[in-house]
């Protein structure tokens, strides 16, 4: 992907390439997302709104082309950041690697100063953003779902927490993953799609470790049974680690 391209006598640029992938079913994808462009005001202290439109891409990649084209020896880095929003998904704004905090409210970038004869200082990278089902999600009739809500020690809802369950498939070992994030009153809805632990019965059941992270240091976990706690309202309470 070309990230500096001379057109006449200007300069395109951008400082962020932003890839939306909806984790559950797969694939990048760009339609139906909307993106708020947001700057930091060091004088307020404050993220102010901008009205800069961002621009897509045939391969679903998000830009913000020319956004740091300043002229002038004094011009100064900016910090920006972007906002995602589709019906029924929910976006996972630290990226892969990063340490999950349900506070992050959106992709901080740096946007450097650049005129027609100087590129900027540093190149933009392309940033996968993953969507995860929201609890708004229109899962299939033939999914398998539980749901519940995430509280802290005092049983206050923790709005932004991430939810998952990992195991590995028995007859292969296939590692598999499932995640979520809560609403603002707490509440998920997770997919269960593959095995779980076996466990003999009666009744036999399949078993799913959840886990619930509001930030570093402060998780919960909870063990659900399937089938017989399919219907069951599952509590998961974040503690200090």
């Amino acid at each position: 992907m070309t990230r500096f391209h001379p057109l006449e006598s200007s300069v395109l640029h951008s400082p962020a390439w932003f890839v939306p992938f909806d984790e559950f079913a797969q694939r990048a994808r760009a339609a139906d997302v909307s993106t708020e462009l947001e700057r930091f005001d060091p004088a307020e202290n404050a993220w102010v709104l901008q009205e800069t439109p961002a621009i897509r891409t045939p391969s679903a990649v998000i830009a913000y082309p020319e956004l740091g084209r300043r002229r002038g020896p004094g011009a100064q880095p900016e910090r920006f950041r972007v906002r995602f929003a589709a019906i029924g998904l929910a976006p996972l704004y630290p990226a892969d690697g990063e340490p999950f905090d349900a506070g992050v409210a959106g992709v901080e970038f740096t946007a450097h100063p650049y005129d027609d004869d100087t590129p900027p200082a540093a190149a933009g990278e392309p940033r996968v953003v993953r969507l995860l089902p929201s609890t708004a999600f229109p899962y299939g009739s033939g999914v398998r779902t539980v749901y519940g809500v995430v509280v802290a020690e005092d049983q206050v809802p923790v709005a932004n927490a991430l939810v998952e369950a990992r195991g590995g498939t028995s007859r292969d070992g296939v590692a598999w993953l499932e995640r979520t994030l809560t609403d603002a009153a707490g509440a998920f809805r997770l997919a269960l799609r593959w095995e779980g632990e076996l466990v003999t019965g009666p009744p036999p059941v399949q078993l799913f470790h959840l886990t619930a992270t509001e930030r570093p240091g402060r998780t919960g976990s909870l063990d659900v049974r399937l089938p017989t706690e399919r219907h069951l309202r599952h509590v998961i309470e974040i503690v200090e680690q």
